[in-house]
């Protein structure tokens, strides 16, 4: 018995904002050429004006509402929704209680879904896929809908007011851009290729240290400090392949005989992506074409393997499944890996959530 990828939605803010402005509004200016050294050229940043209501939820309702245009399952038939936002701003304060999900089954019309909220860093939306796989296998639901809007750049934005130099903490927090995204998933169909062949997501705490989230200290406001230079080193990224390793023993395959099509890394920085892709050749041998958005999209936190995702399948309208490697990271540190073979019919064909960009140079 398998799940499947139902059909998966997101939604980007129309306003995009180039790397280059981003230094440009430093408070203490920095020879920084933000792009080259990460990757990304520019990212989506949310309408903050008031009245256009581009908070935490706004996000995660558009993109389930564009998930659940391409789906068989109306909203009333949800059975579960789970929310695995970061950020879960309502206006400009961030809410705890009640659930973030119970806002979107209230904007959706989800009237009879059970509801929580998972929180995991950027693990979140997978984490969520691993809890509802596990409801849905066990016959306690027959679907759900996972979903997350993240206000990142709220972190950016102290980042801006407070980085003092270089090799200051809050770098990092320069390269993340605001996104929703969704996925239903239920059961898989007999004979179809769609499904989840497995996930599994481990923590190792003892880096917990090296990216961590809180209100700053200087001024109201977010902010995100990260060892960049550890974090993204083979004691860290060398992690995902002995897990994966250790999986596939369990279930007595062999990476060879897998055949993935694609590998999904989580959107960190082009550095980062490198090294994931080189960790899993030392390891397990030749790794699949990687897929990114980073240029476009930057770090787009728990959506951004979805983003990814929905991305490349909106840009294979008409053609067949394919099977995806998911490698999962997140500060915990967690990280993990999701076998996943998804059609293109999954997504709306067409442009979605990510039309009228316009480019703030």
């Amino acid at each position: 018995m398998y799940t499947r990828f139902e059909s998966i939605g997101t939604y980007l803010p129309p306003t995009a904002v180039s790397s280059a402005h981003i230094v440009g509004a430093l408070a203490r200016p920095l020879p920084l050429d933000l792009a080259a050294l990460t990757g990304i050229a520019e990212r989506r940043v949310r309408d903050r004006r008031p009245g256009t209501g581009e908070d935490s939820l706004a996000l995660a309702v558009r993109a389930a509402l564009d998930c659940l245009a391409s789906s068989r399952h109306r909203a009333e038939d949800l059975d579960v929704v789970i929310s695995a936002s970061i950020t879960r701003y309502r206006g400009e304060r961030m809410q705890w209680e009640p659930a973030l999900a119970l806002e979107v089954c209230r904007e959706i019309g989800a009237v009879r879904a059970l509801y929580f909220d998972v929180s995991n860093a950027c693990a979140g939306m997978m984490t969520g896929v691993s809890v509802l796989d596990h409801l849905i296998r066990s016959g306690q639901v027959r679907n759900g809908l996972v979903v997350s809007g993240e206000c990142a750049t709220t972190v950016a934005e102290t980042a801006q007011r407070e980085i003092t130099g270089l090799r200051d903490p809050r770098l990092a927090s320069l390269t993340v851009g605001d996104a929703g995204a969704a996925v239903v998933m239920d059961l898989a169909e007999p004979g179809a290729p769609d499904r989840v062949h497995y996930a599994q997501l481990m923590t190792s705490a003892r880096f917990a240290r090296l990216c961590t989230a809180r209100p700053s200290d200087l001024a109201p406001g977010m902010t995100m400090h990260t060892d960049s230079a550890e974090l993204h080193g083979n004691d860290v990224v060398g992690q995902w392949p002995a897990l994966y390793r250790n999986l596939l023993d369990r279930l007595g395959l062999a990476f060879d005989d897998e055949r993935f099509d694609f590998l999904i890394p989580h959107q960190v920085s082009s550095g980062f992506v490198e090294r994931v892709r080189q960790a899993g050749e030392r390891e397990l041998g030749p790794m699949p074409p990687m897929l990114t958005v980073l240029d476009r999209y930057g770090n787009t936190a728990s959506t951004s393997l979805f983003v990814t995702l929905h991305d490349h399948l909106r840009g294979r309208a008409g053609t067949g499944p394919a099977k995806y490697l998911v490698v999962v990271s997140a500060s915990g540190v967690v990280m993990g890996v999701v076998s996943v073979t998804v059609s293109p019919a999954a997504v709306r064909a067409g442009l979605a959530g990510a039309t009228g960009a316009a480019v703030v140079v």
